[in-house]
């Protein structure tokens, strides 16, 4: 009996010990989750200001514009699309020698190219999402142990210390996750219109080419 009482204080001492140790290096994973979510924030406003704001584009009237420009690259160039969408546009309209089938594939790839592109900036945000909660409840639960010690032994300055990094870590965690949030929602939300636009106009501009004068 005393040698199984034994071997459970002995892990008991371990878990502790591990939980103990984890604790700074959380806290600090969690300042660098709120950088990493403030980072993300400046990043959507920068691109808002220098690309979305400035994006004037009526799609029915650039189509129109495409079917009768006797020049489909200058009009894409001159049009209110992102610097992405035109020269993604503008790289099917210079190889007029290609196959049908050969644009085909090359408009494919780089829809594809765009798509990976916006989903590889979505997963930082969706990262930031999904881990900044966890360590945030790691950031809870591992000052407690200390706390409910000092309880029982009637250290209540030791006690409200660790239930004031515990709440710290709990806020620091869902504030994190919940810019991260926003800004995946945003983002998702601007670069499915982007890859919308960017498909029909590929394909007008594919038949366009086939067709010789309209879509």
């Amino acid at each position: 009996m005393n040698t199984a009482t034994e071997q459970t204080f002995d892990l008991g001492d371990i878990l502790r010990a591990v939980a103990g140790a984890m604790h700074y290096p959380v806290i600090i994973l969690l300042i660098l989750l709120m950088l990493a979510a403030v980072a993300l924030l400046g990043w959507l406003l920068a691109e808002y200001f220098t690309e979305r704001r400035h994006m004037k584009l009526a799609l029915p009237e650039l189509l129109e514009a495409l079917r009768h420009a006797e020049d489909p690259e200058a009009c894409i160039l001159g049009s209110g699309l992102l610097a992405r969408q035109k020269a993604a546009l503008a790289e099917l309209t210079r190889h007029p020698d290609f196959s049908p089938e050969l644009r085909q594939a090359l408009a494919i790839r780089l829809l594809d190219q765009e798509q990976e592109r916006y989903d590889g900036i979505l997963r930082l945000s969706e990262l930031v999402a999904r881990l900044a909660p966890m360590f945030g409840l790691l950031g809870t639960l591992i000052p407690l142990g200390p706390g409910i010690l000092a309880l029982g032994q009637g250290d209540t300055f030791t006690l409200s210390a660790s239930l004031l990094t515990a709440f710290d870590t709990t806020v620091a965690g869902l504030l994190a996750a919940a810019v991260a949030t926003v800004i995946s929602s945003l983002r998702r939300a601007w670069y499915r219109q982007y890859v919308s636009q960017l498909e029909v106009l590929s394909q007008c501009v594919l038949d366009r080419m086939q067709e010789g004068t309209s879509c």
